[in-house]
């Protein structure tokens, strides 16, 4: 699928585009999984590299024009993004729609802020969630944002803090779902079954292996990074 390049804050949808091809893995899905490739790192076999369609311009804008067109009639009144790959993937969406983008970083890293549970990130470890204090409202509409979701405990500490805060949340939204790793199931099991997550790419359709794409320079490509 070939379409014109829009400027990442478009809110237009592109020219003959249908509903049905934003839908998950559908033909707009699959051109932007075309350029986003999966490496062996941080010791996950697929790790699945976002750098592919940011450095996409035209796949860039068709991600933020996909978000954009799908919460544009939603009512919301912030949109939240994990830290980090969230923050870039909240910005351009919230310009578009004229609505206050708020970080949820980790703790330590930003001022004035409160914080949920720590909990088990997505593959080691435990980290804490913040938001700025007063940012999120009893009764705001919150769409909550982030690249990725895997086992779903980075999305769950989002959710809890959004919620204590006394915020409805339309909707969690990621580019990628990794189906078989089954966040849903993380997320209703805290008690969060209300809550709908939304993903435009699954593994099915992410099929570029970084290692053996000859248009890819990899030459000394070494795994170093830390477990996850």
């Amino acid at each position: 699928l070939r379409v014109p390049c829009l400027g990442p804050m478009a809110s237009s949808t592109t020219a003959g585009t249908s509903r049905e091809e934003y839908e998950p893995d559908g033909p707009i899905a699959q051109r932007i999984a075309s350029v986003t490739p999966y490496f062996p790192y941080k010791q996950i076999p697929r790790f699945y590299d976002i750098g592919g369609f940011l450095a996409d311009p035209e796949a860039f804008a068709l991600v933020i024009e996909v978000l954009v067109n799908r919460y544009k009639d939603e009512d919301l009144t912030c949109i939240c993004g994990l830290d980090a790959r969230g923050f870039v993937l909240g910005p351009p969406v919230a310009l578009a729609l004229k609505k206050p983008f708020v970080m949820l970083r980790k703790k330590g890293k930003m001022p004035n802020a409160v914080y949920g549970d720590a909990y088990a990130k997505e593959y080691a470890g435990t980290d804490v969630l913040g938001i700025p204090r007063g940012a999120v409202k009893p009764g705001d509409r919150v769409l909550i944002v982030d690249d990725l979701v895997a086992t779903g405990g980075t999305l769950t500490a989002a959710i809890q803090l959004v919620k204590r805060l006394g915020g409805h949340i339309v909707e969690c939204a990621c580019v990628v779902e990794l189906k078989f790793l089954n966040a849903r199931a993380a997320v209703d099991k805290l008690g969060f079954s209300d809550v709908k997550i939304w993903a435009l790419m699954s593994e099915d359709v992410l099929q570029l292996d970084g290692l053996a794409d000859p248009d890819i320079p990899t030459d000394g490509y070494v795994d170093d990074g830390a477990p996850h």
